[in-house]
């Protein structure tokens, strides 16, 4: 199939591409590892693509006191294999591999897979796991959301009519752990975790179980691995999808979180 007719544009700044946004049916392009096949299979039919690939100054790597700013048109491939990133945001790091293949990680990009919310992708539970800040633009002001605000449902965020997703901010941890399950490396997760810890305590995000990444609190408030897993039945409750049960699914949380359990438990 063909993608449907559409206009493009490409700003050569914030400045120009907000105007561009506030008309009817417009759409951001960012890296199009989604959205040029939701084109060609006409799911998507926008008006006008507003394509800010060239917005460099979005790119932008960067240490900040207690973490690391990332820009939204920060690629895949980039996250894997910054110093900054592992040294910062590792979790970030372990979990770029497993983003589909080479090619799909050299194009896309962190801003487009946080603002899809896919409910199997990685970074929207590494995001909440870190309690990461989504940094949205408009044309009059800059808001700063928590990723447990950004997370609304499948496919669907707290962006709002003409505003881009131009950073996220993600503060350091002591440790963390990331963990999936696939038929297939690159195929997308059965199920997934991304966990942190710190002197607060821990942190634990399951994708691929719900509608949007899910924060297990019961199991990683537990003091055993034991209370953890019965904390996960109370935490999550997966739905089934064409290959595994919804029982399948819990059984794969646990064996991914008694994994990740002595990472996320030793002390610094």
């Amino acid at each position: 199939m063909k993608a449907p007719s559409f206009a493009y544009a490409k700003p050569r700044s914030l400045e120009e591409a907000f105007p561009l946004l506030e008309r009817p049916g417009a759409r951001i392009l960012a890296g199009g590892q989604s959205l040029i096949p939701s084109l060609n299979m006409r799911l998507s039919a926008p008006q006008l693509l507003v394509d800010i690939g060239g917005l460099a100054r979005l790119k932008d790597i960067s240490p900040q006191p207690g973490g690391l700013r990332i820009g939204a048109l920060a690629t895949h491939a980039e996250i894997e294999r910054s110093e900054l990133v592992k040294k910062h945001v590792p979790l970030l790091a372990e979990a770029a591999p497993h983003i589909a293949h080479p090619a799909i990680r050299n194009r896309g990009t962190l801003g487009g897979s946080l603002a899809l919310a896919d409910p199997a992708a990685e970074y929207p539970a590494c995001a909440l796991a870190l309690n990461a800040t989504m940094i949205l633009q408009s044309r009059k002001n800059e808001r700063r959301v928590p990723a447990a605000s950004f997370f609304k449902g499948l496919f669907d965020t707290d962006i709002r009519p003409g505003e881009i997703l131009v950073a996220a901010e993600f503060p350091r941890v002591d440790r963390s752990a990331f963990l999936e399950l696939t038929r297939r490396h690159g195929d997308y997760a059965i199920v997934g975790l991304a966990g942190v810890a710190d002197a607060s305590g821990k942190r634990i995000a399951f994708f691929s179980v719900d509608s949007k990444p899910v924060l297990a609190k019961n199991a990683a408030a537990a003091k055993s691995l034991e209370e953890g897993i019965l904390g996960l039945k109370k935490d999550l409750s997966p739905a089934a999808d064409l290959y595994n049960s919804a029982a399948t699914k819990l059984h794969l949380a646990g064996v991914l979180l008694k994994r990740a359990w002595n990472t996320l438990s030793k002390p610094h």
